[in-house]
C-alpha cells in the first residue's frame, strides 16, 4: 500500500522539487519585452512621395518597425527582407501586422529597394525625436534592432540584434503567441485606436 502511495506521490514530489530546488529558467519569449511600455510619441513624418504624416497614425495595427538610414546598408536590407518573411509567414494572421521602416536621416533610398517597399509603410523621422522614444539594448544602435508595437500604439517588444532566419522563425514564434492572445480585441486591418 505504501508503494502504491510512493508512485501515486513521486510526480507531485517531482514537480515541486523541480521548481522550488532546480527552478527550470527556460525562456519562452524570444524578444525582450518592454517594461513599461512606451507610447507612440507625436512625431512629425514625411512619406516616401512627400507628403507629410505623422506616427501617430500608424496607431491601430500591430507594427514591426525597423529603423535605418535612406542608403540601407547590409543590417538594413536584411531587416526589411526578414520582416517581409515574418509577415509572410503569419499566413491568414498577416494582415493585422504591418512592416514599417522608419528612416531616421535624408539619405535617398535606393531605387532597387522601391519594388520591395510596395506593401511597407515608409516614414521618415527626426532622429533625435525617435531616439527618445525607442531605445537600443545595452551597447548597441537603433538600427540594430526589431521592434514591435501594439495596435494601441505602444512600443512593447524589442528583438535581439543580429537577426538572422533562425532568430527571425523565433519572432515570428512570438509574434503568433501575440496574435493568438490578442485575437479577441483586435481584427484584421488598421483600426481607430482610443
Amino acid at each position: 500500500m505504501l508503494l502504491v502511495l510512493a508512485v501515486c506521490a513521486a510526480p507531485v514530489i517531482a514537480s515541486y522539487f523541480t521548481y522550488y530546488v532546480i527552478r527550470p529558467e527556460s525562456r519562452r519569449v524570444f524578444g525582450e519585452l518592454i517594461d513599461p511600455q512606451r507610447p507612440l510619441p507625436d512625431i512629425a513624418a514625411t512619406r516616401l512621395d512627400g507628403t507629410p504624416d505623422n506616427l501617430l497614425k500608424q496607431r491601430g495595427q500591430w507594427l514591426l518597425v525597423s529603423v535605418a538610414g535612406g542608403a540601407c546598408d547590409a543590417v538594413c536590407q536584411q531587416h526589411l527582407y526578414l520582416q517581409r518573411q515574418v509577415r509572410e509567414g503569419l499566413g491568414r494572421e498577416k494582415d493585422r501586422l504591418d512592416r514599417v521602416w522608419l528612416v531616421n536621416d535624408t539619405a535617398a533610398i535606393p531605387q532597387a529597394l522601391l519594388p520591395a517597399l510596395k506593401d511597407a509603410t515608409v516614414l521618415r523621422v527626426d532622429a533625435a525625436a525617435l531616439s527618445r522614444w525607442l531605445v537600443a539594448g545595452q551597447g548597441r544602435r537603433l538600427d540594430e534592432h526589431l521592434y514591435l508595437v501594439d495596435p494601441l500604439g505602444n512600443w512593447m517588444m524589442r528583438f535581439p540584434p543580429a537577426l538572422d532566419n533562425a532568430g527571425a522563425a523565433r519572432a515570428k514564434r512570438d509574434l503568433e503567441r501575440v496574435l493568438r492572445a490578442t485575437s479577441s480585441w483586435d481584427t484584421p486591418g488598421r483600426q481607430s485606436a482610443p
